[in-house]
């Protein structure tokens, strides 16, 4: 649906370049006529062209109304087509819509008609990439309360109105506008980067509305229990209105907001339900002379799509679960299907609950140690998603796991010390540790351990058996245990014995 394009203080001006407006003949406007930034007027004046509002140059104002020209082009660009028609419009009836050409440029020879279908708010908007030249025969024709005010000509480099052709609406060129001999311009000329060339024209600004209030496309998805940014533009006469109060409807609850100075309201409005509704747009109060207080905008129809759903799925755990060694454990949170980033996950079914945080692709990594041996399951919970899905509070479902009891293949018997006699040398004190490999393998280093230091090597022999006579400083006779660490298999292996005092002890 094509909206008005709001062209704030250029609205006044009948003709507008950047950098020239030249003039040739006895042209009338009706309206401002202006140039900026650094441009002239000529051919205006005893003898040339006359305008009835006010000639701007370079001036302050002239500045203005470019600055407002181009938000008014940006916002005509960004329109969505309504369709693409050929290239001639001449001998086509088109109604209320956003119009491109297949060529990217646009042709008038013979009469286009704008039917409005009884609404006095229909807006008309023809786009092109390059051109826009109409014929000597170019016409276009306003039925069913079409009106000039509501038809935009968006134009990407220049517009050229041949001899004698009537053209209705505003042509906002983005480089010149050439109107040759005799052109009528029901509208206005605006040109933002180069001049407007005129030759015995006449060109007349449409009558203004009152007051207008139009909801703006809104950019993205419009999601169940997602506040959504809404905006409207309000004008009164085509000039922006400041300060207005506006009510936003059709969310779960009415939203206020206030016009800035380029008469732009902004809310929030979040959805309840999931399927079509429309937003609207009421001024309530308006400060202005304009009657737009109780001006209601047209209907913004819209599509509100369900809530993407939240999944936290712990994945299968690689290796055995022992009790005792710590468990890596990975879980990964989508939201409608897309890794959810940076989310808080905790998980749970081990000796304490462990935290962790989603990576990029929504993965979270922690590590469950449990302490008793059976059947357990391991669960993750999302505590914080930072996201607009409701991940928050999302369980994992259970995933079963078998705990098996800590074993190893190495084994260390208890020992005790005793006073190193008859002469405590070199240690003072003494004691036989002894490991076993099970089952046996003769040949492997076994490393013996006391208070974390070594105190020797043995090698198995063929039952599988190291055994040290190992000596003793007063420092390590306090430690209540020994450790024996050896490699089997390609894999580092360790057993704890006891270690007390002998009786007697000498």
């Amino acid at each position: 649906m094509a909206t008005l394009v709001p062209l704030g203080t250029a609205a006044t001006f009948g003709v507008l370049a950047n950098t020239a407006v030249t003039n040739t003949g006895p042209t009338v406007v009706t309206g401002d006529l202006g140039v900026s930034p650094a441009g002239a007027v000529t051919g205006f004046g005893p003898g040339g062209g006359t305008v009835t509002g006010t000639i701007h140059v370079n001036d302050a104002v002239a500045a203005q109304a470019q600055t407002d020209l181009l938000a008014g082009y940006a916002n005509a660009l960004v329109q969505p087509v309504t369709a693409t028609v050929p290239t001639e419009l001449g001998g086509t009836t088109l109604t209320p819509g956003v119009y491109n050409s297949a060529s990217g440029t646009f042709g008038l020879n013979g009469t286009l008609t704008l039917d409005a279908q009884g609404n006095p708010n229909a807006v008309f908007i023809f786009k092109t990439n390059t051109t826009l030249i109409t014929g000597a025969t170019g016409n276009v024709n306003l039925i069913n309360q079409a009106k000039s005010a509501n038809v935009f000509w968006q134009v990407g480099s220049s517009a050229t109105l041949g001899i004698g052709s009537t053209l209705r609406g505003s042509i906002l060129a983005f480089t010149s506008i050439t109107a040759t001999t005799g052109a009528i311009v029901d509208g206005r000329l605006l040109a933002l980067g180069a001049a407007v060339t005129l030759d015995t024209n006449t060109v007349t600004v449409p009558a203004l509305s009152t007051c207008s209030v139009v909801v703006q496309p809104v950019a993205g998805p419009v999601v169940v229990g997602q506040p959504t940014p809404v905006t409207a533009v309000v004008t009164c006469g085509g000039l922006p209105v400041s300060g207005a109060s506006v009510t936003f409807n059709g969310g779960a609850a009415p939203v206020p907001a206030t016009t800035n100075a380029a008469g732009i309201a902004t809310g929030s409005l979040t959805f309840n339900t999931a399927g079509a509704a429309t937003v609207t747009a009421t001024v309530t109060a308006s400060g202005t002379g304009c009657a737009c207080t109780g001006v209601v905008s047209a209907p913004l129809p819209i599509t509100v799509t369900p809530q993407p759903s939240c999944l936290v799925v712990v994945q299968p755990v690689a290796g055995p679960v022992v009790v005792g060694q710590p468990t890596p454990v990975t879980a990964v949170v989508t939201c409608g299907g897309l890794p959810v980033s940076g989310a808080s996950v905790t998980f749970n079914g081990g000796a304490a609950p462990v935290p962790a945080t989603t990576n990029a692709a929504g993965i979270a990594t922690g590590s469950l140690t449990f302490n008793t041996a059976g059947a357990a399951t391991v669960t993750a919970t999302v505590t914080a998603s930072g996201t607009g899905c409701a991940c928050t509070g999302v369980v994992s479902a259970p995933l079963p796991i078998t705990v098996t009891p800590k074993t190893s293949p190495l084994s260390a018997s208890p020992a005790c010390w005793r006073v190193n006699l008859p002469f405590p040398f070199p240690s003072l004190f003494t004691a036989t540790l002894t490991a076993t490999l099970t089952p046996a393998q003769a040949g492997v280093p076994v490393t013996f351990f006391v208070s974390g230091l070594p105190v020797g090597t043995a090698v198995t022999n063929a039952s599988g058996v190291a055994t040290l006579n190992a000596g003793l400083s007063i420092l390590q006779i306090s430690a209540s245990s020994y450790t024996a660490v050896a490699t089997a298999g390609g894999v580092t292996v360790q057993a704890t014995g006891s270690l007390v005092p002998c009786f007697p002890p000498a």
